[in-house]
């Protein structure tokens, strides 16, 4: 159990693959809080171009050093992974309203779930609001360049995922 002490959040997804916009919403969650959990989903109704493994080394290793963020993986009910880690805060970004409509959904349900757990949603850095991991995996699958929108450990992946060899820097 974490200490209660510890302004601890954490932000779910499966993050198939982890873009620059999901970076950058950890790095913002750190000014609001001491630590935030990556925790990538093992379960999930999309099908991931990555494995779980593949999805959490990414994440570790683009936060390699970065202290504040750990990188975990969970099953089962969001709400009961966060209660486990001794959170009361499910982080979660927002892009447009489209996005606010799921999320909306889920915060409630979640609410429903556990009254102690609440979410809290951010706006995403304007420079990544196009921004999806939808989005990225169709443009690489069509051999488009996606580099500086996701980290470059990324990039790679998804350049030999998808054999992407006529890019330009």
């Amino acid at each position: 159990m974490e200490d209660q002490s510890l302004r601890l959040a954490v932000y779910p997804g499966t993050f198939d693959p982890l873009t620059n916009g999901h970076i950058s919403l950890v790095r913002r969650g750190l000014d609001v809080f001491d630590r935030v959990i990556l925790a990538i989903a093992r379960d999930t109704y999309k099908t991931p171009v990555f494995s779980l493994e593949e999805r959490e080394e990414m994440a570790r290793d683009a936060f390699a050093g970065k202290s504040g963020v750990v990188v975990e993986t969970f099953s089962g009910l969001l709400v009961d992974y966060v209660q486990r880690c001794g959170a009361r805060v499910i982080l979660r970004g927002l892009r447009a309203n489209s996005d606010f409509e799921y999320e909306f959904q889920m915060a409630l349900m979640n609410r429903r779930l556990k009254r102690s757990i609440h979410t809290m949603f951010m706006m995403t850095d304007y420079k990544w609001l196009f921004t999806s991991s939808s989005i990225i995996k169709q443009t690489a699958e069509a051999g488009g360049d996606v580099q500086g929108l996701v980290p470059d450990m990324v990039w790679q992946r998804l350049k030999k995922r998808y054999g992407i060899t006529n890019h330009v820097s």
